[in-house]
């Protein structure tokens, strides 16, 4: 119950954070603003910001960050992609093929006008009158430190947990998946081809991922029948660091 608590508690603080951040940079804070720009649903946000009782939040939120899902979809379902299989130029509006009905499949209640004003503020799309474009293969806000941050913290978490519970867990059964490989004596030169190989195939194993979850997501699919309201994923990550002299061999985890 104390680890709700603070969870909790730590929610409150993130969307009064958020509200400040709104006001400061001359933007209204409204409810759907403050659920894109903290991952959480609109209705979660309107009870923190009454003060809600806590007995009222005790379950805590499976919602992804909405701008990630966003752009998964339209990175991988085939009615946003262009006839070369890559993310199309989308009309703004319209029933099927349109950002709005991107929006509408992939975040849930969140309004495709806020969601566009949030992709255009952390720079991951551009937009005009009528159309708006991709800019990136990920969610990636390079425009706003806030959200850097916020994914930061959200993905450290993550590992960490796993890694506790990796620590923790006796039945080898219940141990999640946590592997990892890499070389210590590999030359400047080839990092670039191996980064490129990262995003590339990371990518794709992400989209594959995806496509399967998004099928049992309540937010997607009201459809889904089932117990509880679990969050779940794969984070896929690249490193490199410059080794002191020292010659070792390629290893993976499990070595």
């Amino acid at each position: 119950m104390g680890n709700v608590f603070e969870v909790n508690h730590l929610k409150q603080i993130y969307v009064e954070v958020s509200e400040d951040l709104l006001k400061a940079s001359g933007e209204r804070p409204t409810t759907s603003r403050i659920a894109i720009a903290t991952g959480l649903t609109r209705k979660e946000v309107a009870q923190l910001r009454q003060g809600a009782d806590e007995n009222d939040l005790m379950m805590p939120t499976g919602s992804y960050n909405r701008g990630s899902r966003v752009m998964t979809g339209w990175l991988q379902d085939t009615e946003f992609l262009g006839a070369d299989g890559k993310p199309a130029v989308l009309p703004i509006q319209g029933e099927t093929g349109s950002f709005a009905a991107l929006v509408s499949r992939y975040s849930g209640d969140m309004p495709y006008r806020a969601m566009l004003r949030e992709m255009e503020r952390v720079g991951v799309v551009s937009a005009d009158d009528d159309y708006v474009q991709l800019l990136g293969g990920g969610y990636i806000p390079h425009g706003d430190e806030d959200e850097k941050l916020g994914i930061l913290g959200t993905d450290v978490s993550a590992l960490i947990t796993t890694i506790d519970h990796n620590l923790k867990v006796t039945d080898r059964q219940q141990l999640h998946f946590q592997r990892k490989v890499s070389y210590d004596n590999l030359p400047l030169e080839a990092l670039p081809a191996f980064k490129a190989m990262v995003s590339q195939d990371g990518m794709d194993l992400l989209i594959k991922f995806n496509q399967w979850l998004v099928t049992q997501d309540r937010d997607s699919n009201p459809q889904v029948k089932g117990s509880g309201q679990m969050r779940a994923g794969v984070g896929i990550y690249y490193f490199e660091e410059p080794v002191s002299a020292q010659v070792g061999k390629g290893k993976t985890d499990e070595d």
